[in-house]
């Protein structure tokens, strides 16, 4: 009786941890993870760039790290924004209200 008591709980168990790593390993609809689906969509742009070599190395690791050409001209904008505020030596709301300005132009 015992035995029999054991065996029932050891496989019910497993079948609900089986249930359990069914579906929490579940893909994405499509099939794809996100990091594939950036890949994809990384490949697809240095083709149509027609990129090769040593220039789509720089492209694909640029790309996977998500640094498209509009973050890198917004940390360049924030970055000369920032050494203007610190040339004015401005602090405060008046810091805050002159990089407003200087980030939105």
């Amino acid at each position: 009786m015992k035995k029999l008591f054991s065996l029932i709980t050891l496989s019910l168990a497993l079948s609900v941890g089986g249930a359990y790593a069914a579906t929490s390993a579940a893909a994405p609809a499509d099939g794809k993870t996100k990091q594939q689906t950036k890949m994809a969509d990384c490949n697809k742009e240095a083709k149509d760039k027609d990129l090769k070599g040593e220039e789509r190395k720089k492209f694909m690791s640029s790309c996977l790290k998500g640094a498209s050409d509009a973050q890198k001209a917004q940390q360049a904008k924030m970055k000369s924004c920032n050494k203007e505020a610190g040339d004015k030596k401005l602090k405060g709301d008046e810091r805050k209200k002159f990089m407003s300005g200087c980030l939105s132009a």
